[in-house]
């Protein structure tokens, strides 16, 4: 089965359980909350459609609903001999919640089932997306030069570019159907689109798709997903002599370019000190990376809170260091980026500086030019990420 047609089989089981779930609506009312016998004509043809509905909804993971709904004779009767005995009907109102916690276990599944099929091909779009909307903003002037151009007529970008996004998001709502709550830009992307100007395009880059980014990436592994691990019992490892020693290596291979930009995205969003992490749409980049912005807290003991603006770079090397190159072509995109003023760059990479790359940053630093660089080599990242065994572990870098 290819993914359109499995996309096509979620849709319509989707449809099942929400006919089935507004049959349960309608019967839930006549289901009796006490000693009561007999049913009404409504409750028993809701119940022939709760059985015929059944027959639409595959199994999941081997399970599937099977019961039908309450027999309300049952129910009542229940209620009278709990009542006779003098103990609460705690078996009755288990009956009479069965059909509740059957919908919303098909559900669970359902929408799990869904995020696993959809996550690599989501991972695809999301990227191609990114790399796009950077060659549309580096062919479009900058916000200062449209805004100091004299006015023209209103002129929406038209590039095989802007088609391809189109045509991309388009298929990463396809795919996102009703797994995942819509809390990013999502309507100021569509209006930006549809005007599809130079300020648009701006706006896009800098605010809209990262935040709807955000949310593809929430559609792929959900908050409750687990994470893979070993069939062991933990007790008997607590109660094993264990040799070899802690390893704080990372498996970087297991992360391109994109991967380590979010990393280090959630990382700076985890650290205490640091407030409104951001994307940056690097346009000037060869790699059509981006730069993330953030502003560093500085509190004193009088009350008084300081910010300083901070560009993070991130360079993701397996096989060579960062050079004198690299610093220098950071230091020379910074111009994007302002104003407001930046006064540290961090430049973080999965590799190491080089002696001379250490030379240059050392020496500017100690001319007390601005902004200041702070290096970030993998050892560091190391053991930020000991201390965060959970992102880590979420972006495959420790087996």
């Amino acid at each position: 089965m290819d993914l359109a047609d499995a996309l096509a089989t979620f849709d319509k089981v989707a449809v099942n359980l929400e006919k089935l779930e507004r049959v349960w609506q309608r019967a839930q009312p006549h289901v009796p909350t006490g000693p009561a016998f007999g049913t009404t004509p409504e409750y028993t043809t809701l119940a022939r459609n709760w059985d015929d509905l059944l027959a639409g909804l595959p199994p999941i993971d081997g399970w599937k609903i099977t019961a039908g709904l309450p027999d309300t004779n049952e129910i009542g009767q229940l209620f009278l001999d709990y009542a006779d005995i003098g103990e609460l009907p705690r078996h009755a109102w288990d009956l009479s919640e069965q059909p509740n916690e059957d919908l919303a276990k098909y559900r669970h599944l359902l929408d799990r089932a869904r995020r696993k099929v959809i996550a690599s091909r989501l991972t695809e779009l999301s990227d191609q997306v990114t790399q796009l909307v950077a060659e549309v903003v580096a062919g479009i002037p900058s916000l200062d030069e449209w805004i100091a151009t004299p006015p023209a007529p209103r002129v929406r970008i038209e590039t095989p570019q802007v088609s391809e996004i189109e045509s991309c998001l388009a298929e990463v709502e396809r795919l996102l159907g009703q797994t995942v709550e819509r809390k990013g830009r999502w309507a100021e992307l569509r209006r930006h689109l549809h005007f599809g100007e130079v300020n648009d395009w701006h706006d896009i880059a800098i605010d809209d798709w990262p935040s709807v980014q955000s949310d593809i990436e929430a559609a792929k592994i959900g908050e409750v997903d687990p994470v893979p691990v070993p069939d062991v019992d933990l007790g008997e490892i607590g109660n094993t002599q264990l040799t070899g020693q802690a390893t704080t290596a990372l498996n970087w291979a297991a992360l391109n370019s994109e991967g380590f930009e979010r990393l280090l995205f959630d990382i700076l969003r985890d650290l205490n000190g640091y407030q409104n992490v951001e994307w940056l749409m690097n346009t000037n980049a060869p790699d059509r990376g981006r730069d993330i912005s953030l502003q560093r807290v500085f509190p004193d003991a009088s009350g008084t809170v300081r910010t300083e603006r901070v560009i993070v770079q991130a360079k993701h090397y397996t096989s060579k260091a960062v050079s004198p190159i690299d610093i220098q072509s950071s230091l020379a995109s910074l111009s994007t980026w302002e104003p407001p003023v930046i006064r540290y760059l961090i430049i973080a990479t999965s590799s190491r500086f080089s002696a001379d790359a250490v030379l240059i940053v050392d020496k500017h630093n100690v001319t007390g030019k601005q902004p200041e660089i702070e290096m970030w080599p993998a050892s560091k990242l190391e053991v930020l990420l000991s201390q965060r065994p959970k992102i880590a572990i979420t972006y495959g870098l420790r087996a």
